[in-house]
C-alpha cells in the first residue's frame, strides 16, 4: 500500500482491504472534527467506475457517518467535479486510484477544495479515532461543475477565442467517471464530438491513457478527419491529446497548450512541477511571465500556487493543468475545453517550441528502503558533467541549457522515477546512460 499526498493506494483485496479503508476514513473523519471550526461537520464523497469502487464508497460513507459527520454523496463523479464542489462542504473523500491498473483502488482526501499537504497527511495518520456521540446522515447531491465551466468558457468568454472555428473532436473516457457526463458537458460547451469507450465501467483500453497506445481513438480521429482527440484516465484529472494525424502529443506539450492559452489571456504567474519540460519555461519567458517550480505532486503545485497567488500551471509529467481560480486540482476536463478552443496560430507556436525538446520518463520498481540510497549516490555518477544540482524533490541534475535528469521516489508506486530531457537527437543516449547508472547503484546496495 502506498501512502502519500496523492492518496492511499493499493491492490484491493491484497495490500488495500476494507479494514484499511475503514481505518483511514475514520482517521480523516477525526481530522475533520478536530480541525474544523464549524459546528456542522460535512464530507463530500464520490467514486470512479472501478469494479471495487462501489463497495469501498459504501464503506467510506459508513465509517465517516459513524464519527457523526454528515455525508453528501455525488455517486460516480470525476475528480475535478469533486474538488470544484468540495468548496461548499469543506472536505471530501474520492474513491479512486486515478490512472493505476483496474485491480488498484484508493482514497483521495480533499480539504477546502484542495488536496492535502504533507503536514496534513502526517496529522491525519496521527489522529486518535473518536467515538461519535451521534451518527451522521447521508444525502445524495449533484455537482454544478458543468454549469460553472460553461460560465467560464462560454458566457464569460474568458478563454474561448472567437477566431477559432468549432471543430469536431474525438473523446475516449476509457469507461471512467466522466463517461456518463459527456453528452451534457460537451453539448453545453457547444462542442461537436464523437465518443468511444463511453459506457461507465466498460473499456477496451487500460485506465492510463499516457501509456496506452489509444489505437481506437487514433483510428477515430483519422477516419472521421477530426481536429483533435482527447483521452481521460479513470477520474478525468489526466488528459492525453491526439492530433489530427492520430499522433499522441506529449504530456508536456498538452500542458504547454493550456498555459499558452492562459498567457494569451493575461495570465502572468505560473507554477509547474520540477519534472516539467523546459519548453514551458521558454514559452512563459517569451511572453513576459514568471515561473516557479514545486515538488512533483498536485498538492505541492497547488501549495506553491496559493503561496505565490499563481494564475495557472501544473505537472508536465501528467499533463495536469491547474487553474486555481476555477479548480485547485489537475483538471483534464478544463484542459480539453481550453485546447479545443485554442486558435491555430497559438497551436502552431506551441508545436514549434516543443519540437526543440524531447523528454523520456520511466520507472524502476524499487522497494522504498532502497530509494533514498540510490538518490543519494547518483550525484557522484555525474561528477564533472553538470552545472547545477537541485534537490527540491529527489535530485535534478542540469547538464546544459537544454538537458536535465531527475531521479526521485514515486508518490504513487514503489518505484524510482527517471525523467530525462534533452534535444531530440540526444535524449535517448542521455536516458540510457542515466538508467544504467541508477541500475548500477541499485546492484551495489541490494
Amino acid at each position: 500500500m502506498k501512502i502519500s499526498i496523492s492518496g492511499i493506494r493499493g491492490i484491493f483485496g491484497q495490500d488495500l482491504d476494507l479494514h484499511a479503508i475503514i481505518n483511514f476514513s475514520r482517521l480523516f473523519a477525526s481530522f475533520i472534527i478536530n480541525s474544523s471550526s464549524k459546528s456542522e461537520k460535512k464530507c463530500l464523497v464520490a467514486r470512479d467506475t472501478r469494479p471495487s469502487s462501489s463497495i469501498i464508497l459504501q464503506t467510506v460513507s459508513a465509517a465517516v457517518m459513524e464519527q457523526g459527520i454528515d455525508v453528501f454523496d455525488l455517486g460516480v463523479a470525476p475528480t475535478p467535479f469533486v474538488f470544484h464542489e468540495s468548496i461548499k462542504y469543506g472536505n471530501a473523500i474520492i474513491v479512486t486510484a486515478s490512472h493505476n491498473p483496474l485491480e488498484w483502488n484508493g482514497l483521495k482526501f480533499v480539504i477546502n477544495g484542495r488536496g492535502i499537504f504533507e503536514e496534513e497527511l502526517d496529522s491525519i495518520q496521527e489522529e486518535n479515532i473518536l467515538s461519535g456521540s451521534r451518527y451522521g446522515k447521508s444525502y445524495n447531491v449533484n455537482s454544478n461543475y458543468i454549469f460553472d465551466i460553461f460560465e467560464l468558457m462560454g458566457k464569460n468568454r474568458y478563454l474561448r477565442d472567437d477566431r477559432k472555428k468549432t471543430n469536431t473532436i474525438g473523446l475516449d473516457p476509457g469507461g471512467g467517471a466522466i463517461s456518463s457526463f459527456i453528452p451534457n458537458l460537451y453539448n453545453t460547451l457547444n462542442q461537436k464530438y464523437y465518443s468511444i469507450n463511453d459506457i461507465a465501467g466498460i473499456s477496451s483500453r487500460s485506465p492510463d491513457p499516457t501509456t496506452d497506445d489509444l489505437f481506437e481513438l487514433r483510428k477515430l480521429v483519422i477516419s472521421k478527419k477530426l481536429q483533435l482527440g482527447f483521452a481521460f484516465d479513470m477520474d478525468a484529472d489526466r488528459l492525453v491529446v491526439v492530433d489530427n494525424n492520430g499522433t499522441k502529443l506529449s504530456s508536456d506539450l498538452t500542458l504547454l497548450l493550456c498555459i499558452t492559452s492562459t498567457l494569451n489571456h493575461g495570465a502572468k504567474k505560473f507554477v509547474v512541477s520540477v519534472d516539467t519540460s523546459n519548453a514551458i519555461e521558454r514559452m512563459i519567458a517569451n511572453h513576459g511571465g514568471t515561473l516557479n517550480y514545486s515538488k512533483v505532486g498536485e498538492a505541492n503545485v497547488v501549495k506553491e500556487m496559493l503561496k505565490l497567488n499563481g494564475d495557472a500551471g501544473g505537472e508536465g509529467s501528467s499533463a495536469g493543468f491547474i487553474m486555481p481560480k476555477f479548480n485547485l486540482c489537475r483538471d483534464g476536463i478544463l484542459a480539453s475545453a481550453i485546447i479545443s478552443s485554442l486558435n491555430d496560430d497559438l497551436y502552431s507556436d506551441c508545436i514549434e517550441i516543443a519540437s526543440k525538446y524531447s523528454t523520456i520518463r520511466s520507472k524502476i520498481p524499487t522497494k522504498s528502503n532502497f530509494q533514498k540510497p540510490i538518490i543519494d549516490k547518483i550525484e557522484d555518477k555525474f561528477k564533472g558533467k553538470f552545472f547545477q544540482i537541485i534537490k527540491m524533490d529527489g535530485i535534478k541534475i542540469l547538464i546544459d541549457d537544454n538537458s536535465w535528469i531527475l531521479i526521485r521516489s514515486s508518490n504513487t508506486e514503489d518505484a524510482i522515477r527517471i525523467s530525462v530531457e534533452s534535444t531530440p537527437n540526444n535524449v535517448l543516449s542521455l536516458f540510457k546512460d542515466t538508467k544504467k547508472k541508477v541500475l548500477s547503484i541499485y546492484e551495489e546496495i541490494k
